[in-house]
């Protein structure tokens, strides 16, 4: 099993989340960036079930392993157990969920030492490394639970998947249609807490102003509504 020391996962570079065959030549690949990123409670269910709901059938077959139908996602999303597993959520400036990460962790972690990951990202948000920047505040939050393996289960052909596994210095096996990757995970250290309370603070930050923003929007869109009816009511007034 391979493993990887926290300043090599904090400092990878990443591929894009698209499939290789679907880049276009020559284009370069996408390298480390600070994408703000947020955990998401039970609060953020309906956004998570939209996010799914939104997936073709294609890439819900990817995510899941199978064409998963609108009703098996929201059995998916209601049984998330958010007391004691993790998901993270990158957003648009509309507050659009557009990829999301589920970190599930076994009944008695303090046993297992063993989490599993899985992610989705919406197809017009692909090519931005958001898969990989996904995966590595995942790994990084398990590094400081005392997480010692990270797991992932994905159909082989699931290339942007295995590539971040595989980037991530994950070793994968295959069994036929499905594979599995196991990352062995460092032990926490100062660096590693730093490291998520500093993510943490920027996903905050960035989901605030998106809001204030959005509401300014709104605000502004409302004010712009009401004096074109006051315009409106005058010229059917004749004044």
């Amino acid at each position: 099993m391979t493993g990887m020391d926290t300043d090599t996962l904090l400092h990878r570079n990443s591929e894009d989340d698209a499939p290789a065959t679907s880049r276009p030549a020559g284009r370069p690949r996408a390298h480390s960036a600070i994408v703000p990123i947020r955990e998401i409670g039970a609060h953020y269910r309906e956004q998570i079930k939209r996010h799914l709901l939104d997936l073709d059938g294609r890439d819900r077959y990817l995510r899941f392993g199978y064409a998963a139908n609108d009703r098996q996602i929201g059995q998916y999303v209601d049984s998330l157990k958010f007391e004691r597993d993790h998901l993270f959520g990158i957003f648009n400036r509309k507050l659009d969920l557009i990829a999301t990460a589920h970190l599930a962790y076994p009944a008695d972690i303090a046993t297992a030492g063993v989490a599993e990951f899985g992610v989705s990202v919406s197809r017009h948000a692909r090519g931005r490394g958001y898969g990989a920047r996904l995966f590595e505040r995942s790994a990084i939050h398990a590094v400081n639970d005392g997480v010692q393996t990270l797991y992932i289960h994905a159909l082989s052909e699931n290339t942007a998947m295995l590539r971040i596994a595989r980037n991530a210095g994950a070793e994968v096996e295959r069994f036929g249609s499905e594979c599995e990757a196991h990352l062995k995970l460092p032990a926490a250290n100062f660096r590693s807490r730093f490291n998520e309370l500093l993510g943490d603070r920027v996903g905050q930050m960035d989901y605030l102003l998106k809001t204030e923003v959005s509401l300014a929007r709104n605000l502004l869109a409302a004010m712009q509504e009401g004096r074109n009816g006051a315009r409106a009511g005058r010229h059917e007034s004749g004044e």
